[in-house]
Protein backbone atom coordinates (compact mmCIF):
# COMPACT_ATOMS: atom_id res chain seq x y z
CA UNK A 1 0.00 0.00 0.00
CA UNK A 2 2.84 1.85 0.66
CA UNK A 3 4.02 1.86 -2.45
CA UNK A 4 1.58 2.65 -4.25
CA UNK A 5 0.95 5.63 -2.52
CA UNK A 6 4.44 6.72 -2.73
CA UNK A 7 4.23 6.03 -6.57
CA UNK A 8 0.91 8.59 -6.56
CA UNK A 9 2.96 11.01 -4.93
CA UNK A 10 5.64 10.70 -7.45
CA UNK A 11 3.09 10.93 -10.33
CA UNK A 12 1.09 13.67 -9.16
CA UNK A 13 4.36 15.60 -8.28
CA UNK A 14 5.53 15.26 -12.09
CA UNK A 15 2.96 17.17 -13.43
CA UNK A 16 4.30 20.43 -11.75
CA UNK A 17 8.00 19.59 -13.09
CA UNK A 18 6.81 19.08 -16.96
CA UNK A 19 4.10 21.77 -16.74
CA UNK A 20 6.56 24.67 -15.82
CA UNK A 21 6.18 26.81 -18.45
CA UNK A 22 2.50 26.39 -18.32
CA UNK A 23 2.52 27.13 -14.77
CA UNK A 24 4.44 30.32 -15.36
CA UNK A 25 1.61 31.80 -17.41
CA UNK A 26 -0.88 30.49 -14.78
CA UNK A 27 0.95 32.45 -11.94
CA UNK A 28 1.06 35.42 -14.14
CA UNK A 29 -2.76 35.50 -14.69
CA UNK A 30 -2.70 35.33 -11.79
CA UNK A 31 -1.10 38.37 -10.28
CA UNK A 32 -2.78 40.16 -13.15
CA UNK A 33 -6.13 38.52 -11.67
CA UNK A 34 -5.64 39.59 -8.39
CA UNK A 35 -3.73 43.30 -9.64
CA UNK A 36 -7.75 43.60 -11.67
CA UNK A 37 -9.66 43.00 -8.70
CA UNK A 38 -8.04 45.51 -6.61
CA UNK A 39 -8.19 48.33 -9.59
CA UNK A 40 -12.34 47.48 -9.67
CA UNK A 41 -15.30 47.01 -7.38
CA UNK A 42 -15.41 43.92 -6.58
CA UNK A 43 -13.78 44.51 -3.16
CA UNK A 44 -16.69 46.47 -2.38
CA UNK A 45 -19.11 44.13 -3.30
CA UNK A 46 -17.83 40.76 -2.96
CA UNK A 47 -15.13 40.82 -0.30
CA UNK A 48 -11.78 39.79 -0.12
CA UNK A 49 -10.68 37.37 -3.01
CA UNK A 50 -10.30 33.59 -1.80
CA UNK A 51 -8.22 30.85 -3.21
CA UNK A 52 -11.72 29.36 -5.00
CA UNK A 53 -12.53 32.64 -6.05
CA UNK A 54 -9.12 32.71 -7.84
CA UNK A 55 -8.78 28.97 -8.79
CA UNK A 56 -12.53 29.42 -10.68
CA UNK A 57 -11.74 32.77 -12.34
CA UNK A 58 -8.67 30.52 -14.04
CA UNK A 59 -10.53 27.79 -14.51
CA UNK A 60 -8.69 25.11 -12.01
CA UNK A 61 -9.56 23.18 -9.23
CA UNK A 62 -9.33 24.85 -6.19
CA UNK A 63 -7.11 21.97 -5.03
CA UNK A 64 -4.85 21.81 -8.03
CA UNK A 65 -4.60 25.80 -7.83
CA UNK A 66 -3.65 25.69 -4.35
CA UNK A 67 -0.75 23.09 -4.44
CA UNK A 68 0.60 24.83 -7.77
CA UNK A 69 1.25 28.47 -5.99
CA UNK A 70 2.69 26.46 -3.03
CA UNK A 71 5.11 24.80 -5.62
CA UNK A 72 5.52 28.54 -7.39
CA UNK A 73 6.22 30.72 -4.72
CA UNK A 74 6.57 28.58 -1.41
CA UNK A 75 3.68 29.94 0.11
CA UNK A 76 0.07 28.96 0.41
CA UNK A 77 -2.48 30.76 -2.39
CA UNK A 78 -4.02 32.05 0.96
CA UNK A 79 -0.20 33.65 2.03
CA UNK A 80 0.24 35.23 -1.50
CA UNK A 81 -3.15 36.61 -1.76
CA UNK A 82 -2.67 38.46 1.81
CA UNK A 83 0.16 39.35 0.63
CA UNK A 84 -0.76 41.27 -1.85
CA UNK A 85 -3.91 42.91 0.14
CA UNK A 86 -0.75 44.03 1.75
CA UNK A 87 0.52 45.41 -0.45
CA UNK A 88 -2.02 47.33 -2.14
CA UNK A 89 -3.37 48.37 1.69
CA UNK A 90 0.76 50.41 2.31
CA UNK A 91 -0.37 51.79 -1.22
CA UNK A 92 -3.44 52.93 0.07
CA UNK A 93 -2.67 54.20 3.37
CA UNK A 94 -0.01 56.96 1.94
CA UNK A 95 -2.81 57.55 -0.96
CA UNK A 96 -4.46 60.58 1.19
CA UNK A 97 -6.37 61.27 4.60
CA UNK A 98 -8.27 58.56 4.38
CA UNK A 99 -9.00 56.02 7.78
CA UNK A 100 -7.72 53.12 8.85
CA UNK A 101 -11.48 51.96 8.34
CA UNK A 102 -12.05 53.23 4.92
CA UNK A 103 -8.99 51.39 4.09
CA UNK A 104 -10.18 47.88 5.10
CA UNK A 105 -14.00 48.86 3.76
CA UNK A 106 -12.41 49.41 0.19
CA UNK A 107 -9.89 46.43 0.20
CA UNK A 108 -12.88 43.95 1.05
CA UNK A 109 -12.86 43.60 4.74
CA UNK A 110 -16.46 43.57 6.63
CA UNK A 111 -14.33 44.65 9.99
CA UNK A 112 -11.51 47.11 9.96
CA UNK A 113 -9.60 45.03 13.03
CA UNK A 114 -9.46 42.23 10.55
CA UNK A 115 -7.49 44.11 8.73
CA UNK A 116 -5.67 45.62 11.51
CA UNK A 117 -4.87 42.14 12.50
CA UNK A 118 -3.84 41.11 9.62
CA UNK A 119 -1.22 44.34 8.67
CA UNK A 120 0.09 43.70 12.17
CA UNK A 121 0.67 40.29 11.65
CA UNK A 122 2.23 40.68 8.08
CA UNK A 123 4.02 43.86 8.73
CA UNK A 124 5.00 44.53 12.30
CA UNK A 125 3.15 47.37 13.22
CA UNK A 126 -0.51 48.87 12.80
CA UNK A 127 -1.79 50.64 10.04
CA UNK A 128 -1.74 53.97 12.31
CA UNK A 129 2.16 53.04 13.20
CA UNK A 130 3.17 52.61 9.92
CA UNK A 131 1.71 55.77 8.22
CA UNK A 132 3.18 57.62 11.14
CA UNK A 133 6.74 55.74 10.43
CA UNK A 134 6.97 56.17 6.89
Amino acid sequence: MELFLNYCTRFYERQFITRENVHKGIMEKFEKLLNNYYHSEKPRLVGLPSAAYCAAELNLSAGYFCDLVKKETGKSAQEYIQAKIIEVAKGLIFEGNKTVSEIAYELGFKYPKHFSRLFKQRVGQTPHAFKNLN
